[in-house]
């Protein structure tokens, strides 16, 4: 599901009661606005669900893509406290290669929000700082995961850093 693809809107599986539970214990709260399943873990839990742009409740929600998977949401935390946003957004500023594919990472997102839903109010703006800043390797991670390899060069870098993640077993039934 979502591997590999360059234009194409991500596939999603709907979302479960079994999913929900699992979510819900991965994040400590019931999932909002949850559209499907972009991402499960090679155990075939939850680990990225996609999100409709308005939630039920009535507030624009520019994160398409969630993270939900502990594990990378652990991994990724580090690696932010490690100062690695900073330092790829400096990276954008003087590589144009990857400010272009940055960029291009954007709009697909934005192109994948759009095919589930439009708001006015966050038109344009896509999550995790793109396409010109990193402010939040969380989403990063959450875009590649669900689009694949190549869509999103930062989020592929951080699904690099953080390794197989996936490898070690998940810690109780709902992780």
């Amino acid at each position: 599901m979502g591997r590999g693809r360059m234009t194409a809107v991500p596939s999603l599986e709907p979302l479960t009661p079994a999913d929900t539970g699992i979510i819900t214990a991965q994040l400590g709260r019931e999932p909002r606005g949850v559209a499907g399943v972009a991402w499960r873990c090679q155990c075939g839990k939850p680990g990225v669900v996609a999100t409709v742009p308005r939630l039920p409740d009535g507030t624009p929600f520019p994160t398409t893509y969630y993270l939900t998977c502990p594990r990378a949401m652990a991994g990724c935390s580090t690696l932010e406290a490690e100062g690695l946003m900073a330092e790829m957004t400096d990276r954008l500023a003087t590589d144009p290669d990857l400010a272009a594919g940055y960029l291009a990472a954007h709009d697909a997102y934005l192109a994948d929000r759009a095919a589930l839903g439009s708001v006015p109010e966050i038109e344009g703006v896509s999550a995790g700082g793109m396409p010109g800043r990193v402010k939040c390797l969380h989403v990063l991670a959450a875009h590649a995961l669900a689009a694949g390899p190549g869509v999103n060069p930062l989020g592929d870098e951080t699904l690099a850093r953080l390794g197989e993640f996936w490898s070690r077993p998940c810690l109780s039934s709902h992780e």
